[in-house]
């Protein structure tokens, strides 16, 4: 597994205009194949009107599912310099349709290459992206009196808490990175006087 990957935060729309052909490219984050599939669906119902209405994703953070589609162009055309651009920039879990609107001009298969894979390398660099790096699932059970403290420490050290649960004690669950889970353990055994249990659990992404 990559230690990291770039996706985009939030959906949005980008346009762009070439020889009177608008390129409009919407962009989404998706985390399985059918919400990518179901984005795609619901773009080509808005633009049934459109010329074109080209589509490529990435799922998995290591790219193991690309699909792309040229919905008509000429084949390589779209779907491919999408998909292209995608990869590039090491997008990940994300869909991007570009809607085209002919305007009369034929731009030939060169250029087509460049207004697709263009309009969505404009479009991430408009929208912007975000980057997730791996990291590991770590649970800390603490004792009541202890547990304030530990959090507090956890805050002001930048370290990312993902939920807090309370019982007869403390459960504090947590993502590190693999490299600091020795140096974290050394350290929770000193600050709790060895009294907390501290497990590691699988992997996961968060934002960096």
């Amino acid at each position: 597994m990559p230690d990291e990957y770039r996706t985009v935060a939030h959906a949005g729309v980008h346009e762009t205009e070439v020889n009177r052909s608008r390129f409009r490219c919407a962009l989404a984050p998706a985390s399985t194949e059918q919400e990518a599939q179901e984005f795609i669906a619901a773009l080509r119902k808005e633009h049934a009107d459109a010329s074109h209405n080209c589509w490529a994703y990435v799922i998995g953070a290591d790219a193991a599912v690309q699909r792309a589609s040229d919905d008509g162009e000429p084949g390589g055309t779209a779907g491919v310099p999408m998909l292209q651009m995608l990869l590039r920039r090491d997008m990940r879990y994300v869909v991007a349709v570009v809607t085209r609107y002919f305007g009369g001009v034929k731009l030939g298969a060169g250029g087509l290459i460049r207004a697709y894979g263009g309009a969505v390398g404009e479009a991430l660099d408009t929208l912007g992206t975000t980057t997730r790096r791996r990291f590991r699932l770590a649970t800390i059970t603490v004792d009541h009196h202890r547990a304030g403290k530990i959090q507090n420490d956890l805050h002001s050290a930048g370290r990312e808490v993902r939920d807090v649960r309370y019982g007869d004690r403390v459960t504090i669950e947590i993502g590190l990175p693999d490299a600091d889970v020795d140096t974290f353990r050394t350290w929770l055994a000193d600050a709790t006087a060895g009294s907390a249990e501290f497990e590691v659990g699988g992997e996961a992404y968060g934002d960096a």
